[in-house]
């Protein structure tokens, strides 16, 4: 079974079938804040909120970094996600005077949950479940849209303000001020971040990855600098149908990512992955935004201990894993890299403990990949020595 990434996990999204809230041409809820912009016609954009039919809190729902450390399950996810209503406008991307814009980030910004109202030209209907984006429930043009007082998040309020800061100093500061990846990225979506005549709407999808990627090129810049590790470290962590090893190499950095997708379909068992060396990488990866958001996510912890590494992820997903948005690899990997870690001398053994984790056997990696093919070549390592399965 040949194929790419995106049409493997197209496939599989169509199968899957997601009951969404029902709702009529008004709804008067709240948004948790949450927004929602689509990239198909640019350089127009649908742009609009997320809102939900349930009054009071509902931050909860748009929520990614919480929902792993309160142990949320796959369905309640689904559920929340499926219950936020989607309103949107066809608007230019530099379109930022627009009211029904200023009312986006001013949700954006938000501190809290806001109570809002909306008209829709019709009854929202469908949902929306693909390869790349967290999913949500029925959608449709809004007409009218009201929200309440908005109070804005001390940090982001001054990033918006602050209209002769660079976007990516923007992102950073707000990194080091522990501002959530989710509510950083809002912000940047809606053109809240950056130099006054640089600011734009910018669609949700690319918006994560700028994000991650701007974290990811501003870590590395650091990590390069410091001394290399002197041993390989091996992280671990599962949620959500997937589990995830992280193993950091004594070498400088260099980066393989690997992920395995486990009879979802059928009975198929697939591997794709994507690398870079030392000298980086110049062309989109052709696994997605995954690979950008775990690469941030371990340069951000080699940078806070000021160590170099190379690095390699083993992702695997399970039966009932439903791809939820790069959130997931982020958490995960979060969540990972903050628990306790094993030490090997090798390589090997390394791989080794991997292999007593991952339901695929280690060689099936190493002969997919480029990376990790090569640092065990170089060392003149016998595969079948170490990856024999019983």
């Amino acid at each position: 079974m040949k194929t790419t990434k995106n049409a493997y996990l197209a496939k599989l999204t169509e199968q899957l079938q997601m009951k969404s809230v029902k709702v009529g041409k008004n709804l008067e809820g709240t948004t948790p804040p949450s927004v929602f912009i689509g990239r198909w016609s640019y350089p127009k954009v649908y742009a609009g909120p997320m809102m939900s039919s349930q009054m009071g809190d509902t931050h909860i729902m748009d929520a990614p970094e919480d929902w792993i450390g309160q142990n949320k399950t796959q369905d309640e996810i689904i559920n929340y996600r499926m219950n936020l209503v989607r309103g949107k406008q066809l608007i230019k991307i530099d379109d930022l005077e627009n009211p029904f814009v200023e009312k986006l980030q001013d949700i954006s910004l938000a501190s809290k949950s806001i109570d809002s109202e909306a008209t829709f030209g019709r009854r929202p209907t469908g949902s929306m479940l693909t390869e790349d984006s967290t999913p949500h429930g029925p959608s449709a043009v809004i007409e009218k849209f009201d929200i309440d007082a908005v109070r804005w998040d001390r940090q982001l309020e001054k990033t918006f303000y602050d209209t002769d800061l660079k976007a990516v100093d923007a992102v950073v500061n707000l990194h080091n001020k522990d501002v959530p990846f989710s509510a950083m990225q809002k912000a940047f979506s809606v053109g809240a971040i950056g130099t006054k005549y640089k600011r734009k709407l910018v669609p949700t999808r690319w918006s994560i990855t700028a994000c991650d990627s701007t974290l990811a090129d501003e870590f590395l810049k650091d990590v390069r600098k410091y001394e290399i590790l002197d041993t390989y470290r091996v992280f671990e962590f599962g949620a959500l149908n997937t589990y995830y090893v992280v193993i950091l190499t004594p070498t400088e950095w260099q980066y393989e990512w690997y992920e395995a997708f486990i009879k979802l379909i059928k009975n198929e068992r697939l591997i794709f992955c994507d690398y870079e060396t030392n000298g980086g990488k110049n062309e989109y990866s052709c696994v997605g935004g995954c690979y950008y958001t775990a690469k941030m996510v371990v340069l951000d912890y080699l940078s806070k201990i000021k160590k170099q590494s190379g690095v390699i992820i083993l992702r695997e997903a399970y039966d009932e894993y439903v791809p939820l948005g790069v959130f997931n690899v982020r958490e995960n990997i979060k969540e990972a890299m903050v628990r306790p870690y094993l030490e090997f001398e090798t390589l090997e053994d390394s791989l080794k403990h991997a292999g007593t984790k991952l339901q695929i056997p280690i060689n099936e990696f190493v002969k997919k990949g480029t990376l990790l093919n090569e640092m065990l070549h170089t060392k003149q390592t016998t595969l079948d020595m170490y990856f024999k399965r019983g």
